[in-house]
């Protein structure tokens, strides 16, 4: 204890005044040692938390907003992942920084403002009206340099209620007031909507008005709100849905021939209730209703009313009630209710989809077009050199006027070309290279499936943050996904590794594949310990030694080494990938949305076929009907495998992408036909020009020629410009 009371002495000390360890008095035993404060609010500070070991107390979010300090450990080590040994360094850091709000030492936060030099503790920073972003790198402002809401000015004769606590307030944003960013009339207090916000969560967090989470949420946070990743405090109550696992076992119908009442119900009989298919809340004798069998269909007359008489029935019919049972990963997912509205049965919830259709959908080229909505129209120009195509991307990204944010256009350059000329490039093209490079680079490991692999070059260089940084840019910017990922390593993204469990198929090492094969085909414990006294070095090494008692240990055995060598051994490269893939949100709507994003991560786009691409090309200009015809066999005969070009090649030929990019193309791939001897592909605007023929096996020739040998043209053309 006495190394603790030498670094805790230095927090407590006051100017003029000598250090004391804050053992040596009870009062300051549990106050924060950021702060000093005793207050055990966790509206206002978060939650105060005591390390017995170490007797330390810190509220939370004094912690949290620190400047110097990073959650570096697992969330069960210190208080809360952030060690004490950084604790430590942060109070002796903070103890030689006076507030300039209370004059007082042990200011461990200060204002991101470039030039500002204001430092302060967190509860004299609220009280001076600084904001605090729980979000990003959790900056905080001071007063002078805080965000603020640019409101259109509006005449506003009366005032208007917060649409939480219904007092009424003035219609004037400023620190205590706030505004929705969605809905205009829409105001808050900050404190209703700080309280809100904890008891609600992330994933009920959302405009009171009009529902809306996204954007509502991000606002919020800009501005300074706390939103915990936590379930909504109405969750947490024990039983509190305890009423919709009890299934309905009534007859509703409007005359029950059941002389036994209508609660009667005896399976597989015709006396059996069958509840309504589409609300489950409402229910029937099979007799009753003269069914057959259990398994006819039946619709209460509510339910029969607005799939019939809607005026929409083909409609209905088509796009029926999804099963969550069989929901593929491609399919819409649907949000929950707002927490504003009353909680309601599964059978009121059918009914309301029903009404309202595909208002609730969502699919994964929504989430990221309105992701690309951050996309200023500003402009960064980026020189690539697509023979180096990391190197290249690499400077532009990390070149100090670089913001994600802006519309990229890109440039093509040759390290051959004398005269250093610049060619229009395809930014889709661009970042489908890039992605096709990040799947074969050293970052990652694994045949199709794959997982970050240990590279400490790429990681001291910091690689793998600019890894999720490019794999987040090219999602924002329209490009491909990179459709790689193991489950692994997308289930660590979403839920955490301490709560993801890796697989054989995850170990590329096949030495460390063999020691788990032998471990897990071990049938007595005699075999047990010889394989594990054989590869004793190893799991010494990996930490993964025990004593085996039962043939049982060895499964306990394969998990441990399996979470070694997959996650645990790779944790630095996780993290620093992970905070890439914080570039532009992408990070939070993946963990907001996993099922949406899996289908792009984890598994590569549907393959192109004949009707995919002739939909896809839009015809411009006045057709040539025969070469039309001959451009729609020519696709079936590709797909059919009578040519020696692929479907592929042809939309690499026209867009510089093998596959259709989640958010489609921008802008939509065209067609043309010209009197041309060769088709030309302009991949900058995504237009194809096919030659006008006459017949369609000079089509075919021309075609096949032009689209096979491109790569070599391309080399060609570059020697021509070396040689003038």
């Amino acid at each position: 204890m006495g190394a603790a009371r030498v670094w805790c002495a230095a927090a407590q000390r006051e100017e003029g005044e000598v250090a004391r360890p804050l053992w040596n008095f009870c009062p300051a035993r549990f106050a924060c040692v950021f702060c000093r404060k005793n207050d055990d609010c966790p509206n206002k500070y978060g939650e105060k938390k005591t390390n017995e070991k170490w007797n330390l107390t810190v509220h939370y979010y004094c912690l949290l907003m620190s400047s110097g300090i990073w959650q570096r450990g697992k969330e069960e080590e210190g208080v809360d992942g952030f060690l004490i040994e950084d604790i430590r360094k942060e109070v002796n850091r903070a103890s030689k920084l006076k507030c300039c709000i209370c004059k007082k030492t042990g200011a461990s936060i200060g204002c991101v403002s470039p030039r500002c030099k204001r430092s302060y503790h967190f509860p004299c920073g609220l009280q001076r009206e600084c904001i605090f972003q729980f979000t990003g790198n959790f900056a905080s402002f001071c007063w002078h340099h805080r965000p603020i809401q640019i409101i259109t000015p509006n005449n506003y004769r009366d005032s208007l209620p917060c649409t939480i606590c219904l007092e009424f307030i003035e219609p004037i944003p400023t620190y205590s007031i706030l505004r929705s960013p969605c809905c205009k009339n829409a105001w808050f207090h900050r404190d209703c909507l700080q309280v809100q916000a904890i008891n609600a969560g992330m994933f009920f967090f959302r405009c009171t008005i009009c529902n809306n989470s996204d954007i509502f949420q991000k606002e919020m946070l800009r501005m300074g709100i706390h939103i915990p990743e936590k379930d909504a405090s109405w969750e947490l109550e024990e039983n509190a849905y305890q009423e919709l696992l009890q299934h309905h076992e009534h007859c509703d119908v409007r005359r029950c021939r059941c002389k036994e009442g209508r609660d009667y119900n005896v399976p597989d009989s015709k006396w059996e209730i069958k509840r309504c298919q589409c609300c489950g809340s409402s229910g029937t004798h099979l007799a009753c209703s003269s069914l057959k069998s259990w398994e006819q269909n039946w619709e209460c007359l509510e339910c029969r009313g607005i799939i019939y008489n809607s005026g929409e029935f083909q409609k209905a019919k088509k796009h029926a009630l999804p099963n969550p049972n069989n929901v593929g990963i491609t399919d819409c997912l649907l949000e929950e209710s707002s927490p504003k509205l009353p909680r309601q049965s599964p059978g009121a919830q059918s009914k309301d989809l029903l009404r309202q259709g595909s208002k609730f959908r969502r699919d994964i080229s929504t989430i990221l077009i309105e992701l690309g909505f951050q996309i200023k129209k500003k402009t960064k120009r980026l020189c690539i050199n697509k023979a180096n195509i990391w190197n290249s991307a690499l400077n532009g990204f990390r070149n100090e006027t670089f913001n994600p944010s802006y519309t990229i256009e890109i440039a093509y350059v040759s390290e051959n070309d004398n005269f250093g000329r610049e060619h229009p490039g395809s930014k889709q093209e661009f970042l489908s290279l890039l992605m096709q490079h990040l799947e074969n680079s050293s970052l990652f490991e694994g045949s199709l499936s794959k997982n970050l692999s240990l590279n400490s070059q790429a990681l001291k260089e910091n690689f793998y943050y600019e890894a999720g940084k490019m794999i987040a840019i090219s999602l924002v910017h329209g490009g491909p996904s990179p459709g790689f990922f193991s489950k692994t390593l997308f289930n660590c993204l979403v839920y955490g590794p301490q709560n993801t469990q890796p697989v054989l198929d995850d170990v590329s090492d096949f030495d460390v594949a063999q020691i788990i094969i032998r471990i897990n085909n071990a049938t007595t414990v005699a075999d047990l310990k010889s394989i594990v006294n054989e590869c004793w070095n190893y799991l010494e090494f990996t930490g993964c030694v025990r004593i085996i008692t039962s043939i049982s240990d060895k499964y306990i055995l394969v998990k441990d080494i399996l979470f070694y060598h997959v996650i645990k051994r790779v944790y630095a490269p996780f993290e620093s990938f992970k905070q890439g893939l914080k570039t532009l949100g992408v990070l939070e709507k993946i963990q907001t949305y996993p099922e949406a994003f899996c289908s792009i991560l984890c598994h590569k786009p549907e393959n192109l076929s004949a009707k995919i691409l002739s939909d896809l090309f839009a015809v411009h200009a006045l057709p040539d009907v025969q070469t039309l015809g001959f451009w729609n066999s020519y696709l079936q005969a590709v797909e059919d495998g009578k040519s020696t070009t692929t479907l592929e090649d042809i939309l690499i030929f026209a867009t510089g992408c093998s596959s259709i990019p989640p958010t489609g193309f921008k802008p939509t791939p065209s067609i043309e036909c010209l009197h041309v001897e060769f088709p030309v592909g302009n991949k900058c605007n995504n237009c194809l020009a096919v030659p006008i023929t006459n017949t369609y096996k000079e089509f075919q020739e021309n075609m096949d020629f032009a689209i096979r040998n491109t790569p070599r043209l391309e080399k060609e053309e570059s020697s021509h410009y070396i040689g003038h």
